[in-house]
């Protein structure tokens, strides 16, 4: 029972990735030019040699606690990264935007440089995406969370309309998209390690009366039954095809009707729909694993009620 869990855990977590990177590839202008049907054969291949990592993995002397904790390192990883992604992505379209608005720094940058930077299609492949990836780099070299910082941004940026409004009379859209742009990104991003720590608002009736074995019951059934259920039913819906709802915004660099005054950031706020479901996922899957070790009594059960105090 005890290896067949685990399989089950990692094989999923496999045909996620697996169904990730054939979205990818069904998305690329590569699976356009073919017709030897490479985006189902891409599948199959990384299915298979997923499948043959997860059971080499599962077979060896791993423990669940450990298992777990390897999928909430994971999950850590993507958290930063997000993090420095929209710290960074948001600074940078501010600034643009302020220049596009204001018409600012023309000679300096060229008038060819001002026009292209009115275009959300040069302005997220060649800003946007480096940033990005420049953010899941650092990610690898720091070890905080970082979204503990972005909720003082947001009050900071909130402020600052404030101040703005209310003193100098000035006040543009762009300033309002950065915090809505960062908030959705905290309430999304940030939900997985929430969750970790136990600190989701929960309807207590009968959970705080329960032993350590009847909650890690009710934490792994709850986990299977709705938690990566939910998260299944957002990856299919988002990701069903070129016109789904994440696919279509993130392909196109989709920008509001008032982007023009805005931010060019609205294709990477349907986004974090996509990574709420994953880092979610990920973090069920590490739940159950973690709530199984306390059923079988494995050393190192975390107490998550002690961080609610």
């Amino acid at each position: 029972m005890n290896s067949i869990l685990r399989l089950w855990v990692w094989a999923l977590l496999a045909l996620m990735l697996a169904f990730l990177v054939n979205n990818a590839f069904m998305l690329s202008a590569y699976a356009e030019t073919h017709i030897f049907g490479l985006s189902s054969l891409s599948a199959f291949a990384v299915i298979f040699l997923a499948a043959a990592t997860v059971t080499t993995y599962v077979r060896s002397s791993l423990s669940f606690r450990s298992d777990a904790n390897l999928l909430h390192s994971i999950n850590c990883y993507l958290v930063r990264a997000i993090f420095f992604s929209v710290l960074f992505v948001g600074i940078a379209d501010v600034v643009i935007a302020f220049i596009r608005v204001e018409g600012v720094l023309i000679g300096f940058l060229g008038e060819e440089t001002f026009k292209l930077i009115k275009k959300p299609l040069f302005v997220g492949p060649n800003i946007h995406l480096p940033i990005i990836g420049c953010s899941f780099i650092l990610a690898a070299f720091t070890r905080t969370l970082g979204f503990h910082w972005l909720a003082l941004l947001i009050v900071l940026a909130e402020l600052l309309i404030v101040i703005c409004r209310f003193v100098f009379s000035y006040e543009q859209a762009f300033m309002g998209d950065l915090v809505r742009y960062w908030y959705a990104a905290l309430f999304l991003i940030s939900s997985a390690y929430t969750l970790y720590d136990g600190g989701h608002v929960r309807v207590d009736v009968l959970y705080s009366g329960f032993s350590r074995y009847k909650k890690a019951r009710a934490d792994l059934s709850g986990a299977f039954l709705l938690g990566i259920s939910t998260c299944w039913a957002i990856l299919i819906v988002g990701f069903n095809g070129k016109q789904s709802l994440i696919n279509m915004p993130v392909l196109n660099f989709e920008v509001s009707q008032a982007a023009i005054v805005g931010m060019f950031i609205k294709y990477q706020m349907a986004a974090f729909l996509g990574v709420f479901a994953i880092t979610m996922m990920i973090q069920f899957l590490s739940s159950m694993l973690d709530n199984w070790a306390n059923l079988t009594d494995e050393p190192g059960a975390r107490d998550t009620s002690a961080n609610l105090h």
